[in-house]
């Protein structure tokens, strides 16, 4: 696959990953910060992957399926633990990882075929 091919899931991976840079600055900033812990770690943990996965694809790394079902693996335990907490910045996370979770997984899918 091409980089023009991947680029939905680039798009779908960066999206995520400002979403969960965003959420895990923002949750810095609330009061019951301890409640807010494995949210923090895991948004920590889906922008990593979610880099990582971009460049993978941009350098069309031949472990690109793999890095992909990581992330997309991630991106989903990322999206079911910010689904525990009301905050907008939560919210906004549980879109953008489970986008980036399906693009992942299309993506995956095609490569390994």
């Amino acid at each position: 696959m091409t980089r023009i091919q991947y680029q939905e899931c680039i798009d779908a991976c960066l999206e995520s990953m400002n979403a969960c840079n965003y959420s895990y600055v923002s949750s810095l900033k609330e009061y019951d910060l301890a409640s807010l812990r494995e949210s923090m770690r895991l948004d920590r943990e889906c922008a990593d992957i979610c880099s990582y996965a971009i460049q993978a694809m941009t350098r069309q790394s031949p472990f690109v399926s793999g890095i992909l079902k990581l992330c997309a693996e991630i991106c989903e335990a990322c999206a079911d633990e910010s689904s525990k907490h009301i905050h907008n910045h939560c919210q906004e996370c549980i879109n953008a990882c489970r986008k980036a979770a399906e693009a992942c997984r299309l993506i995956s899918d095609a490569v390994e075929v």
